[in-house]
């Protein structure tokens, strides 16, 4: 049913939840794992020293889809890791049609009533409302 499965990461403590939930389905459905971050391209934008800013996001993304990787092939999943610039939700609905992914699982943290109100939405929200394909939303267990 599913062969390829995105786990977008943003290095959080939502992610090892998410993938309780992902490396199931990957192992029931012999899937390979997509793990992708996306360096937020609005922050970096608005820094002044663009460059080192980058970079550093750049690290952290590559340490975040190092440890997606690790626990998929802990679990004897398949994966494969990707470090992209963007605005994260576009980049993740664009890398799952450009991939053929079949499923997207994404965590996210919850926001109170007031954060809905103040916030321009959350990257999970985004994905679940344009996504193509099937999305399975972890919600931290923590909020």
């Amino acid at each position: 049913m599913y062969d390829d499965i995105l786990v977008p990461t943003d290095g959080s403590d939502t992610v090892p939840e998410t993938l309780e939930h992902a490396l199931p389905i990957a192992e029931d459905n012999d899937a390979t794992i997509h793990a992708l971050y996306v360096v937020d391209s609005r922050i970096t934008t608005a820094a002044k020293d663009v460059t080192d800013l980058e970079t550093s996001l750049t690290d952290e993304g590559e340490a975040a889809v190092e440890a997606v990787e690790q626990r998929a092939t802990d679990a004897g999943v398949d994966t494969e890791t990707d470090v992209r610039n963007g605005t994260p939700a576009k980049t993740i609905l664009e890398y799952a049609d450009e991939q053929g992914i079949d499923l997207i699982v994404i965590g996210t943290r919850g926001k109170s009533p007031r954060e809905k109100v103040t916030s321009l939405g959350s990257v999970s929200e985004r994905v679940v409302d344009s996504a193509s394909v099937p999305v399975f939303v972890v919600r931290d267990a923590g909020t």
